[in-house]
């Protein structure tokens, strides 16, 4: 479609997980690899992070949960994308995330999950080549 400019990610803390400093090292790091970001902060329900996308044009979220939420909390964004007519926008994650369950999410729609030990590197490289190209 000839969408240029940097890869707009939104990345977020969703639930009831106050933990954030993973998600602000990611935040930095996409943002110093030239993507513009948007932090949303802690306890962010799947509806505003849904809404945050939209209203900032993102390109993908990347969403942090340490709380062992994810089989819930990555459905619902999915599903709130698709009821928006927002499938467009890619969605990956990363925090303490069972090696079973990530299969089953992948599977749901998320793109790409991040476990402990993933460096920010790769999580940059990974976005360089996996947002903006056509499925």
């Amino acid at each position: 479609m000839g969408v240029t400019g940097p890869i707009r990610v939104v990345v977020a803390k969703p639930g009831l997980d106050g933990h954030d400093r993973g998600a602000k090292v990611i935040a930095r790091a996409l943002r110093d690899a030239g993507m513009e970001v948007i932090y949303t902060g802690l306890h962010q329900t799947p509806e505003q992070i849904v809404d945050t996308a939209i209203q900032e044009d993102a390109d993908a979220i990347g969403l942090s949960i340490l709380s062992g939420a994810h089989n819930t909390l990555f459905v619902k964004v999915l599903e709130l994308l698709k009821e928006r007519d927002a499938e467009d926008i890619k969605v990956f994650g990363g925090g303490i995330i069972p090696e079973a369950d990530i299969a089953p999410l992948k599977e749901k729609g998320v793109a790409e999950i991040f476990t402990p030990g993933a460096t920010t590197g790769s999580i940059v490289e990974w976005v360089n080549a996996n947002v903006r190209v056509a499925a």
